[in-house]
């Protein structure tokens, strides 16, 4: 059995159900796997606690859903996040704190103190992967740490998983997806007589649009992933501005109705064919694979030179399947 001690980097959603997953799924993981999750460093915006002994992961829960912070836990600390995590002895960060795009934020120190110190690191968190993709991949590699961000594009659908374990050796010539399911969820709002600004807060009450709701709207949270894609699985080395990202802003009922009344419908597409990388809004038919992904569906098609046409898709309303991409990660870094 190994005992696997960990942080946990931000107590929103993500890292709250992160944190029932691996309680309910303690059995199998102890008995499939071989793995026991501690954690010993918890961090939100009020600060961070300490225990060496292990915090338990259920009351965590229920502090933070009573409205509670991490100051009001014993183990309460001044030290900062990146302190506490390279001061305590530690196997892994579960980062999940609010993405930080123009600089990487929080996410992207941890994440180097950490890998710098050869503690592995699982993200959910977009930030750091897009600012720093390859230094972060050389330090894990350097300091024979664990390095998995699945979590970041697509939730619970392991697009990465896929393009780096499954698909080798293969030559990736073209692929599309559906990667924003807000914008799929306000297109069928708007389709069904919803305002634009009231799909939004829809989607923001059931925890699925960012914060910054543009990022969603002007096609930038689907250009992060298909950014991450490329850089993961095929291996473009590319930057942001390498995406040509034009958002859903312009999308009218009108244009909705005038499409489905000849079988097609509108989708934000993210796709790279060519060496080109694009994310817009598109028409397609209904009856094609990205023609079918609605409501809270993400999907992807890969077209590649061994293994085929393969089509890939998840309906993810709420962020368990995103937590438990992370406990995935996790596993796969330490299971034998």
């Amino acid at each position: 059995m190994k005992e696997i001690k960990a942080a946990m980097i931000g107590l929103g959603s993500v890292n709250k159900n992160l944190l029932r997953i691996l309680s309910d799924k303690a059995d199998i993981l102890s008995g499939k796997y071989g793995l026991s999750f501690k954690i010993v460093v918890v961090a939100d915006s009020s600060g961070v606690a300490v225990n060496e002994d292990g915090f338990d992961m259920l009351s965590l829960v229920d502090h933070k859903q009573n409205g509670n912070s991490v100051s009001g836990l014993a183990g309460y600390t001044h030290a900062s996040a990146c302190d506490a995590v390279t001061s305590t002895a530690l196997d892994i960060i579960f980062e999940a704190s609010p993405v930080d795009f123009e600089t990487g934020g929080e996410g992207l120190e941890l994440a180097r103190a950490a890998l710098s110190k050869g503690i592995s690191v699982v993200l959910a968190n977009k930030g750091p992967v897009v600012k720093a993709h390859s230094e972060l991949r050389s330090l894990a590699r350097e300091n024979g740490a664990g390095f998995k961000y699945s979590a970041t594009v697509c939730g619970g659908l392991p697009v990465l998983n896929i393009g780096e374990r499954d698909l080798i050796a293969g030559n990736i010539s073209k692929l599309s997806g559906v990667f924003n399911g807000t914008s799929n969820f306000i297109f069928d709002a708007l389709a069904n007589g919803m305002s634009f600004d009231d799909a939004i807060i829809e989607a923001q009450n059931v925890g699925a649009a960012e914060a910054d709701p543009s990022l969603d709207t002007g096609g930038w949270d689907a250009a992060f992933k298909l950014l991450i894609i490329a850089n993961s699985i095929l291996d473009a080395n590319i930057e942001l501005g390498d995406i040509d990202v034009e958002g859903i802003e312009d999308i009218t009922p009108e244009m909705l109705a005038a499409e489905s009344s000849a079988g097609n419908i509108i989708k934000l597409v993210a796709s790279f064919e060519d060496g080109n990388y694009s994310v817009k809004p598109a028409v397609v038919s209904k009856d094609t694979f990205l023609g079918s992904c609605s409501g809270w569906e993400m999907g992807i098609e890969i077209h590649s030179d061994i293994y085929g046409i393969s089509y890939h898709k998840l309906y993810e309303k709420e962020p368990v399947p995103t937590a438990a991409s992370m406990m995935r990660d996790a596993v796969n870094i330490f299971a034998d």
